[in-house]
């Protein structure tokens, strides 16, 4: 009878289900997630993970407690070097049961169980969100007479004292700005006036040749003139010849 015993018996012995959890447990410990039903799961968590906590002081003692309970010295050693390190930050809570489909056979429920530090995509999901997660508190407005009144008075001041320093860089910048543009604008002045006086020396050369080029064009100019005339009376003599014999024929029908 299970008169005031609230774990699961399992439909087991005493002496069976002690045998059966320790043998899932250390191959918990040795393979780090197995599958069984939900209820197994369930009992073997509360039974593995004070024997994970017993495991993070590494001492004789310890030892030998954990050994009687796993009867199985690879899975001692595995729990004291590598889990134990893995565990030491974390206050219990070591194992996860996630459930799957049922069973089959008897459509039993099952479960994974595993141990939480081992599952690396779920660590890098954790990493992920902890790097995009940024928290933003809004200030409480505050009274008058309160003592933070002074603070926010010297951070205003500051404020107040930070555009004036950028103003002043600002215009340091403009000047220095300006000063550059008119140094530019008198080397470009200075240019120009050398450029015009070597325009003005060479002006008297360029009137001397231009003469000789405007008579000879003028001449070039009379030229066509005259043999466009000539050309004209030409033509009108060609049309009045071409008129009278056409009279003359037109007399002699």
């Amino acid at each position: 009878m299970r008169h005031r015993k609230s774990f699961n018996h399992l439909g087991r012995t005493s002496s069976s289900r002690k045998a059966m959890l320790s043998n899932m447990a250390t191959s918990l410990i040795l393979h780090k997630r197995i599958t069984t039903t939900v209820a197994k799961a369930k009992a073997l968590r509360s039974y593995v993970e004070p024997l994970i906590t017993k495991s993070k002081e590494d001492t004789t003692h310890s030892r030998r407690v954990v050994f009687s309970y796993l009867q199985d010295k690879f899975a001692v050693t595995e729990l004291f070097r590598e889990i134990s390190s893995k565990v030491a930050d974390r206050p219990g809570g070591y194992t996860r049961i996630i459930k799957l489909e049922n069973r089959l056979g008897d459509n039993a429920e099952m479960a994974m169980i595993e141990l939480v530090d081992y599952n690396e995509l779920m660590l890098k999901e954790k990493d992920s969100k902890k790097a995009k997660s940024t928290r933003r508190r809004r200030g409480s407005k505050k009274k008058a007479g309160d003592q933070t009144s002074a603070p926010i008075e010297e951070l205003v001041e500051s404020v107040e004292e930070k555009p004036a320093e950028e103003t002043e860089a600002k215009a340091k910048s403009e000047e220095k700005a300006e000063t550059k543009i008119e140094v530019k604008e008198e080397k470009a002045e200075v240019k120009t006036e050398e450029k015009v006086e070597e325009k003005e020396d060479l002006k008297p050369k360029e009137e001397k040749k231009e003469k000789p080029v405007e008579a000879k064009t003028e001449k070039v100019v009379d030229d066509k003139v005259e043999k466009t005339e000539a050309q004209v009376e030409a033509k009108k003599e060609k049309v009045e010849k071409e008129k009278k014999e056409d009279d003359s024929k037109k007399k002699k029908e």
